[in-house]
């Protein structure tokens, strides 16, 4: 009970905004990672952002500036069992955002993964 009053504490002073659990994705079989780069007119971002963080399969979605060499400018990251349904979520997003200017670029190792360390 104590651990909980001390965490209590610390959200209401706001220290602290969320507790969450990190899930050893590749023992649970999610081996595919990809990342969509996607080119979106400036003015569509807010809508098409909003569809495609609302896939379970997006973790990560968020704007980035294009250059006159990368003309993407939103992220998608996606978690899969395959490459093939990585594919698929591109596919799904791309149909029902209407952009059909996208790369799916996926991981091929991973070097470390930890947390925030301060």
């Amino acid at each position: 009970m104590e651990v909980i009053e001390r965490l209590n504490h610390l959200l209401e002073g706001e220290v602290i905004r969320r507790f969450s659990a990190t899930i050893g994705h590749r023992a649970l079989g999610i081996v595919a990672n990809a990342m969509i780069v996607w080119r979106v007119p400036p003015e569509d971002v807010e809508r098409v952002g909003s569809i495609m963080a609302s896939f379970d399969e997006v973790t990560h979605c968020y704007e980035r500036p294009s250059t006159a060499t990368w003309p993407y400018n939103l992220y998608s990251v996606v978690h899969s069992p395959s490459r093939d349904k990585c594919q698929k979520v591109a596919a799904e997003i791309s149909r029902k955002t209407g952009i059909d200017e996208y790369q799916v670029l996926f991981s091929e190792r991973e070097f470390k993964k930890t947390g925030a360390r301060i």
